[in-house]
């Protein structure tokens, strides 16, 4: 028994006792405390990590809840399959929050930005998105640093941020797009789809934030190299040539899959189900089951621009299905 330990003698512990007795009505004579105000949320920004000789920052452009899962996923199931989804899974059935994630990856040499949110005019508008360049400034670095933009396809909310105020938001950088996809936005048929669908208000936003971009373009298929460590891959279905993208340092692999994922849980629990903004639903599925595969396969860490942010993670084949498993330590080894 330690020297500094004694056991009280029977005076002491009835001195005790009744200290402790009186003890409520001195709290009770004290003046209560002031109450703590409430703080709100405070939401992250950003999450950096080393990939082999890369460094990665995911960062936050959008926050809120939408309606659904349904029928942003499952649109061709009924409403009460995809909230029973919902429920076996802890989570709301009626309501959810997207991750809007751009991918910024430094290799060294180069730093290069993998969609550029929703800007002012995109799919969630001020206050509540359009806030890349906010988290990228949080993340430490300032939009005229970034050396290429790689856009994964051409929806609202990841060509909304290249522009600012009518002007480049990325004053230096060159642009990544894939071939196809510029093609199909280029064309007639996009303006011939409906105008209050998302293909249209695409269309419209293309004409003006990417087209006149052009000319600082480069454009890529399936396979080419972007910077040295990424490649094109293939990920088509959402749109016509949407791709995701494999990077790679020093034997460290991660995938950017842009829009493969519209919901952690329904997305991966249901690959076949129709995506709501697919505009090729069979192809869609198609390429979530391949690239689902493959992540899990190959155990590679994943950047899902919809998942929960930090839209981190990796896929677990689950039955017929799959798992999503958002990152917890693994990527700071």
């Amino acid at each position: 028994m330690p020297r500094s330990f004694s056991m009280p003698n029977r005076r002491q512990a009835l001195a005790s006792a009744a200290a402790l007795l009186a003890a409520p009505a001195l709290l009770r004579a004290s003046p209560a405390a002031a109450t703590a105000p409430a703080l709100g949320p405070a939401p992250q920004s950003f999450q950096r990590f080393r990939l082999g000789a890369f460094e990665v920052t995911s960062l936050l452009d959008a926050g809120g809840t939408i309606d659904g899962p349904w029928p942003v996923v499952g649109e061709d199931r009924p409403e009460g399959e995809v909230e029973a989804l919902m429920r076996a899974n802890l989570l709301p059935e009626k309501r959810f929050r997207p991750g809007f994630s751009p991918t910024l990856i430094n290799t060294g040499s180069q730093l290069v930005l993998f969609d550029t949110g929703n800007g002012q005019d995109g799919f969630v508008k001020p206050p509540y998105g359009g806030w890349l360049l906010a988290s990228l400034a949080k993340a430490g670095y300032a939009p005229e640093q970034v050396d290429v933009v790689v856009i994964s396809h051409a929806h609202s909310d990841h060509i909304g941020g290249l522009l600012l105020d009518g002007r480049p938001a990325f004053p230096n950088a060159r642009y990544v797009v894939g071939e196809a996809e510029f093609a199909f936005w280029k064309s007639d048929a996009p303006l011939a789809a409906p105008k209050d669908g998302n293909v249209y208000k695409s269309a419209l936003m293309f004409a003006s934030y990417l087209a006149p971009l052009a000319d600082r373009a480069s454009f890529v298929k399936p396979g080419d190299e972007v910077v040295p460590g990424v490649h094109a891959v293939e990920a088509f279905g959402h749109t016509p040539g949407h791709l995701a993208f494999h990077v790679e340092s020093e034997g460290k692999r991660l995938l950017v899959w842009g829009d493969c994922a519209h919901h952690e849980v329904a997305s991966l629990a249901r690959p076949d189900w129709h995506a709501l903004f697919d505009q090729d639903k069979q192809a869609g599925a198609a390429t979530r089951r391949k690239i689902y595969d493959m992540a899990a396969t190959e155990r590679l860490a994943v950047a899902g621009y919809h998942t929960s942010f930090p839209s981190l993670g990796y896929v677990e084949r689950r039955g017929e299905g799959y798992r999503w498993i958002p990152v917890s330590y693994q990527l700071d080894f």
